[in-house]
């Protein structure tokens, strides 16, 4: 949703990474049409040059994508599985609730049918098919993925994005009283109010990092993970808690 020469670049240029960008198909100078179909293969053809023109291994290859941008970097990421990370700046979870937030109610049969059949961006869907390390970042007043308004956090799709990849990544831990608990932390309005409920339920790091090593020396690092049956119902609380935080920052 923006040209990537501008500011996205600079931060690991300076850090001393090499950096590959690219524009959607049909963006800037880019040919073509931003149709799904054209952005996978868009960006295929950069994974592929970046590995077999340029000489990058896949596992030293980090993804970045800022918005609409999520779209493509998931494609990648789940086609490219030994993709070292993908993070997933100002990123939305599905086109099709954010379609609905803006247009008349009148239209929502349409808007419905045209989103699934020429703009079917499930952004979720594909992140969920890669394996690797994965960080969101939130923007807190973001007036683009919000389905009410910037102040509504609340209404903020990268919840639904983080929310959708742990549902996925850790099954077990998913209950009617952890999800209700995530989305108060989500909901927080500021930092100060999301730290005091991360405290209100008392979060061991140390035993939650423990309680993720001992799985997975004893079964798989591989998702789903199941860790979760032999919980109790605070330690799944707390757990949860801990790996939304690892995995998403505002």
């Amino acid at each position: 949703a923006g040209f990537y020469e501008v500011g996205c670049m600079c931060t690991p240029l300076d850090a001393g990474y090499s950096v590959l960008g690219w524009n959607h198909p049909g963006f800037e100078g880019s040919t073509g049409i931003p149709l799904p179909e054209h952005e996978g293969n868009a960006i295929d053809v950069v994974m592929q040059y970046a590995v077999h023109q340029l000489g990058f291994s896949p596992d030293d290859i980090i993804i970045f994508a800022w918005s609409i941008g999520g779209y493509p970097a998931t494609f990648a990421a789940m086609n490219h599985p030994a993709t070292s990370a993908v993070i997933l700046d100002a990123t939305f979870d599905d086109l099709l609730p954010l379609a609905i937030s803006r247009m008349p109610e009148s239209l929502r049969g349409m808007v419905i049918r045209s989103v699934n059949t020429y703009f079917n961006l499930d952004i979720a869907a594909q992140l969920n098919r890669y394996p690797g390390p994965v960080l969101l970042i939130r923007r807190t007043r973001d007036e683009m993925i919000t389905t009410i308004d910037p102040d509504a956090i609340e209404s903020n799709r990268g919840n639904d994005l983080l929310v959708k990849l742990l549902q996925f990544r850790y099954p077990k831990l998913i209950t009617e009283s952890t999800i209700t608990m995530l989305r108060e932390w989500l909901s927080a309005p500021t930092p100060t109010v999301q730290a005091a409920v991360y405290n209100q339920y008392s979060v061991d790091e140390q035993l939650c990092t423990s309680l993720l090593k001992s799985w997975v020396a004893v079964n798989s690092a591989s998702f789903p993970c199941l860790i979760g049956d032999q919980l109790s119902s605070e330690e799944k609380t707390q757990l949860l808690l801990f790996l939304a935080s690892k995995h998403l920052i505002n």
